[in-house]
């Protein structure tokens, strides 16, 4: 029985080397987002080194963000990004971050009368964001009372410039990047303060999440990371 338990304990460190990560995300410029068949974005150049430095096998899918992240939370291996690390989704997964420090704020488009100076006043607008993301929750447990829900976040934009909703929570620094690439949106009030993470099912091994973190610390430590920023037009802003 003891050389037996010894065989296992010597196989598993081979077992969970072979074992694939299937991460799925979704279209989130410009953390994540596609061009052609090519996935591109500061987050998703950041998985991507953090799995090479851990010697992992892994897929990549992008797809609506309900289903990734219910992938994510239900099926073994899985795990999702760019994922918010909330108190409502802390138990349901193991973690790897950050990829990303930012704030979220409500925006509204320019010229529009929808210009909230607090939370209270902004609760009395049509504000719009993405079905099962993070930002939801936050505005359910807020008390905002006309929530829309759509798919993605290209169609909540679409909807705000034409006159759909009238506010829509953003991560800051995309904001930041928008603003500089002359889109007509401007930034109302602070909603929230977030870390922007690696939700991972909790099949996956401890063992596999400590090499993730292990690579993510690299690319932080190394610079790489800031340098990622810079490349995709993210605001510097401390908040890294």
């Amino acid at each position: 029985m003891k050389q037996l338990f010894f065989l296992m304990t010597l196989l598993f460190p081979l077992a969970a080397q072979s074992a694939e990560v299937k991460l799925v995300t979704e279209s989130y410029p410009p953390f994540n987002f596609r061009e052609g068949e090519v996935y591109k974005g500061a987050s998703v150049e950041q998985v991507r080194l953090l799995m090479q430095d851990a010697g992992l096998q892994y897929t990549m899918e992008m797809m609506p963000w309900a289903r990734a992240l219910f992938l994510a939370e239900n099926h073994e291996m899985h795990c999702v990004f760019t994922t918010v690390h909330n108190k409502e989704r802390h138990a349901r997964f193991k973690w790897v971050e950050p990829l990303l420090k930012s704030r979220t704020v409500l925006i509204r488009k320019v010229g529009s009368p929808a210009n909230p100076k607090t939370l209270d006043e902004a609760k009395a607008f049509k504000v719009g964001t993405q079905r099962d993301d993070f930002t939801q929750t936050i505005l359910e447990e807020n008390g905002f009372p006309r929530i829309d829900l759509a798919t993605d976040l290209e169609l909540t934009l679409k909807k705000l410039f034409t006159g759909r909703i009238d506010l829509m929570p953003i991560s800051e620094k995309y904001f930041d990047k928008l603003r500089r690439e002359g889109v007509p949106i401007e930034s109302t009030v602070v909603l929230a303060e977030d870390i922007y993470s690696i939700a991972c099912n909790p099949s996956v091994p401890d063992e596999l999440i400590g090499r993730m973190q292990k690579g993510l610390d690299k690319v932080i430590a190394d610079g790489t990371q800031a340098r990622l920023f810079e490349k995709y037009g993210l605001a510097t802003d401390g908040q890294q």
